[in-house]
């Protein structure tokens, strides 16, 4: 196997990248000049060494609170519970919502043997505990996976006197947030029912 095909191999395994893609990209890469090339390296390796997760919410940062975190303008009253960090991103890109997050990092899953002993779960039941909290919106997925963790969580907050909302029906069933478009999430936020 030559380079090419090694780099073409490595590029397809990127999530949504097939064998054609991963060729175009590198055929891209061949034709792009060098000082790209050396930045563009250069941002790969440092990309595990900068990024890591947000001590409060667990969201991807290079700076410990995270930017949401540690912004005071923020409704300190809102937290919007998501499964993954990258799903904050795109939450953000809606421009709905100017709250708080949560990330779970997973899903109760027990057919693949996930329990219902999630530690990020017990870390937002702390968090809503400690005060200041009146909703908290679950985010997640809407498969079987996500329902079940939600309703653990909701059956986890009934102990408190905060609302538990979901996101509305905008979102299609067995998606991912990650691949959502701005007006579906946008509509999603606006519609939320009780939980």
């Amino acid at each position: 196997m030559n380079i090419l095909d090694e780099i073409s191999d490595s590029f397809s395994r990127l999530p949504g990248v097939g064998k054609k893609s991963a060729r175009r990209i590198v055929n891209f890469l061949l034709g792009a000049d060098s000082a790209y090339m050396r930045q563009f390296s250069s941002l790969i390796a440092a990309l595990q060494e900068r990024i890591r997760f947000c001590s409060v919410c667990g969201a991807y940062t290079e700076e410990d609170p995270c930017p949401i975190c540690s912004n005071s303008l923020r409704n300190q009253s809102l937290l919007c519970v998501v499964e993954q960090p990258q799903d904050v991103q795109m939450i953000e890109e809606s421009h709905e919502y100017y709250g708080l997050f949560h990330v779970l990092g997973g899903l109760i899953a027990p057919l693949e043997g996930v329990g219902l002993h999630i530690p990020s779960i017990d870390t937002l039941v702390a968090r809503v505990k400690n005060g200041g909290i009146r909703e908290v919106i679950l985010a997640i997925n809407p498969t079987v996976e996500g329902d079940t963790t939600a309703l653990y969580i909701q059956q986890a907050l009934s102990v408190t006197d905060v609302a538990v909302t979901r996101l509305a029906s905008g979102m299609p069933v067995g998606s991912d947030l990650e691949y959502a478009d701005r007006l579906t999430l946008a509509r999603s936020f606006r519609g939320r029912t009780t939980f």
